[in-house]
């Protein structure tokens, strides 16, 4: 069935279905914390630039221009960094990622998604190196492209797998540890940055170094793991895939019903002549489609570029010295990490739904803060000092952002696409989901600081208006699915007042004993 094959019962709370093991055994955690941390070498990525491209002993190596801007007292503040070679730099990331992503689907699919990861590791490793050793910004862009060849990899892969490998009554906690992860590696790229930025000379080579020791221990670590069973039953290899299952649900588990769902939704796939792709513009797809282009849109036009990636940037921009513009970003770290946590605790219990109407109240009172704030004390022209009290509340009002992206749109990017799609689709729909969001994060990172020169304070506002489509967005067209089996998904899309009239509905469930256990953790 194309809305999710399962013939396994779904209540009307969206309670985990009888059948199914949600131990929470030793090989889950390791394995998923394998996997999760391709976020954190991603995460490093995006915060490393950040600090780096106001750091002294970079911006003298390679873009001594900007040093002239900042030691020109008439500068225009919100045109300082307004540099086409330095958002290349950081931009050019976005962009392999963008063609990786396309290439990953198909190979995801074909070798596995474990196999997937090793590949995106492997990648991880070369652009670091290059980046470390760069001698002219030749070097750095290459090593930047290799570095999205990587991320193209890992997040196209291990959000899935980490959807796949997870009990159904846990799978939003496992899945949001991706994210976390993610702001784990900003939060080691900012404690980096601050130590870096006292060193003259080579601060930048460290900041750029140390992203070589988790490409490692990531690319070893991946070999260990196993490959999800629902990969393995995709490319017919029943029996690894049965063995696999074991493996992750516990020697004591009865895996045949959860086992039986995955093949009967890859046989369901099996019999579509057409590609994943192609299948995916089917009208039986449309809410699948739709979630898949609208959940990375609306993820990017939050205004959470602004606070991550260009978050040292941004507190510069007010008055503070570049030291105090990398703390500021430790700070908004770990706020960041504080409320991941907070939404990985709160997922699986409140439901995505609610988490996403609390982030946007959250981050439109942010927005709508920030504009006033920087229209009124930084002026039209960037020609005023803001004063301190103000410089201040920014910070604060950036924390309170990070907090509410931190406990909705943040994590929940990364779980929504990861579970929605059916089986024969899915690394179809990861691909075209991720490809989009690094499609628009690089067209906001090569327009970004060119935007903030132009629009002023009107950027804010610009986001603030976007939040409040993307909320009601998700109030309107997307379903609760905290609990459902992945496989068992289409019953929630056949249910739904809109979806309904796409999805075709769930074959009639099959009666089998409950087998849930109690959620322990087997040792």
């Amino acid at each position: 069935m194309p809305g999710g094959g399962g013939a396994l019962v779904v209540d009307a709370a969206g309670a985990a279905a009888s059948g199914y093991s949600s131990e929470i055994t030793f090989t889950v955690v390791m394995s998923c914390l394998m996997a999760a941390s391709g976020g954190l070498i991603f995460g490093y990525d995006i915060s490393i630039t950040g600090g780096l491209t106001q750091m002294t002993s970079f911006l003298e190596a390679f873009f001594p221009e900007i040093i002239e801007k900042i030691n020109n007292t008439q500068q225009d503040a919100y045109c300082i960094f307004d540099s086409q070679v330095l958002t290349t730099f950081v931009s050019s990331l976005y962009l392999a990622g963008v063609f990786a992503c396309l290439v990953a689907g198909h190979v995801t699919r074909k070798v596995g998604r474990r196999n997937s990861m090793l590949i995106g590791a492997s990648f991880f490793l070369v652009g670091a190196v290059l980046n470390c050793a760069a001698v002219n910004i030749y070097m750095l862009v290459i090593g930047r492209i290799f570095l999205g060849f990587a991320v193209g990899f890992t997040n196209q892969s291990a959000p899935v797998y980490l959807a796949e490998i997870a009990p159904a009554r846990w799978r939003g906690a496992f899945t949001s540890i991706f994210h976390f992860f993610l702001n784990v590696g900003m939060f080691v790229a900012d404690l980096v940055n601050y130590r870096a930025n006292t060193i003259p000379g080579w601060g930048w080579r460290l900041s750029l170094g140390v992203g070589i020791i988790p490409a490692v221990v990531i690319l070893v670590g991946a070999v260990f793991i196993p490959d999800s069973p629902n990969s393995l039953v995709l490319r017919g290899k029943v029996e690894e895939a049965r063995h696999s299952l074991r493996r992750i649900r516990g020697p004591a588990a009865d895996v045949d019903m959860e086992l039986k769902d995955i093949m009967r939704a890859a046989e369901e796939g099996g019999r579509h002549k057409s590609g994943a792709f192609r299948r995916i513009m089917l009208r039986e797809y449309r809410p699948h489609l739709v979630m898949a282009i609208a959940i990375p849109l609306f993820f990017e036009l939050t205004g959470m570029i602004v606070v991550t990636l260009f978050a040292p940037l941004l507190f510069y921009t007010i008055g503070f010295t570049s030291q105090k513009a990398i703390l500021g970003s430790i700070i908004t770290d770990v706020v960041s990490l504080a409320s991941i946590s907070v939404a990985a605790f709160s997922v699986d219990r409140f439901g995505r739904r609610f988490l996403f109407k609390l982030g946007g109240g959250v981050l439109l009172a942010c927005l709508v803060g920030m504009t006033w704030i920087f229209g009124a004390e930084l002026g039209t022209d960037g020609g005023k000092a803001m004063p301190r009290p103000y410089a201040v509340a920014v910070v604060a009002l950036a924390c309170l952002f990070v907090a509410g992206f931190g406990v909705s749109w943040g994590p929940l990017k990364w779980i929504i696409p990861s579970e929605i799609f059916p089986l024969e689709v899915r690394s179809a729909g990861q691909s075209m989901s991720e490809s989009i969001s690094l499609t628009l994060t690089f067209v906001q990172t090569q327009s970004f600081l060119a935007m903030l020169c132009s629009f002023k304070y009107g950027s804010f506002a610009y986001n603030a208006g976007w939040v409040v489509v993307m909320t009601a967005f998700i109030i309107a067209f997307l379903p609760e699915t905290k609990g459902v089996p992945i496989e068992a998904m289409g019953a929630v899309w056949a249910r739904h007042w809109y979806w309904k009239r796409f999805v075709k509905p769930a074959p009639a469930p099959e009666p089998t004993p409950d087998k849930q256990t109690d959620g322990s953790l087997e040792m």
